[in-house]
């Protein structure tokens, strides 16, 4: 299935409470002999980056049977465009229009999610450092963020979808059923983002000195700075494993499945 454009509803949802697990659910009554079929749900998981989001996203969606919406790939794939175009990374306007003469695709496969840009596969080079760099940069314009979020909306309205990002509980879907901040120590944020890209030395300091960077630049972007949403489920990974934290999540999730 491609994750892409389509028409945007909302659901009435309620939302969860802060830390505490939901009581009860309304359940819709059918005939007798007919089941509840499973409620599809929205679940949004924001964080810092080296917090493990798309790890845990990927994961999760992969155990549910949903897609994996990754809000920073569709950034990612707009920065890559403006690269290849010479658009400038501090020109919004810009790059507003070249969102509208650009077509970003998600699609699930069995080795993670592939980034189409205009019908072109570019997984491998969104992942790279000057792309991350311009991602960071292209994300804090307010007329981007907009763009963005209309689209992300319509890719994930229909629910039986894990969005991961850094505003998607707060501005994308501020009525999802599940919202999880993921957060950790910086120093292991860093350290795991080094592990990550396997990378020593000179080469690490500007991992690390990047990555502070774009914290900074998420935690204090005027549209949609990076915050907990108010009924989040906030999780310290610091000290817990990926299955740790795979199983607090999960739990989560089922206690806004369970009738």
């Amino acid at each position: 299935m491609v994750s892409d454009v389509g028409s945007y509803r909302t659901a009435d949802q309620r939302p969860a409470t802060h830390r505490v697990f939901p009581e009860d659910l309304r359940v819709q009554l059918l005939p007798s002999g007919m089941t509840t079929p499973p409620r599809k749900l929205i679940i949004a998981i924001d964080g810092p980056a080296g917090a493990g989001k798309s790890t845990i996203a990927s994961r999760l969606a992969r155990k549910l049977g949903y897609i994996n919406l990754e809000s920073g790939a569709m950034y990612r794939a707009l920065a890559l465009k403006a690269i290849e175009w010479d658009t400038s990374f501090d020109d919004g306007p810009a790059l507003v229009k070249l969102a509208h003469n650009s077509r970003i695709q998600i699609e699930p496969s069995l080795g993670g999610n592939r980034v189409l840009l205009d019908s072109r596969d570019v997984s491998q080079r969104v992942r790279e450092p000057d792309v991350t760099e311009a991602a960071s940069r292209v994300s804090v314009h307010p007329e981007v963020r907009q763009w963005m979020v209309a689209r992300q909306q319509e890719m994930g309205a229909g629910g039986g979808v894990v969005m991961e990002g850094r505003d998607i509980g707060t501005k994308v879907f501020p009525r999802a059923d599940v919202k999880i901040f993921l957060d950790a120590d910086p120093v292991v944020r860093e350290q795991r983002r080094l592990q990550q890209q396997n990378v020593r030395g000179a080469a690490a300091h500007a991992v690390a000195s990047e990555l502070r960077e774009r914290d900074r630049r998420d935690r204090t972007r005027a549209t949609s700075p990076l915050v907990p949403a108010s009924d989040a489920l906030i999780l310290d990974s610091t000290q817990l494993s990926e299955d740790e934290v795979l199983q607090k999540v999960e739990a989560w999730v089922q206690s806004r499945l369970a009738p």
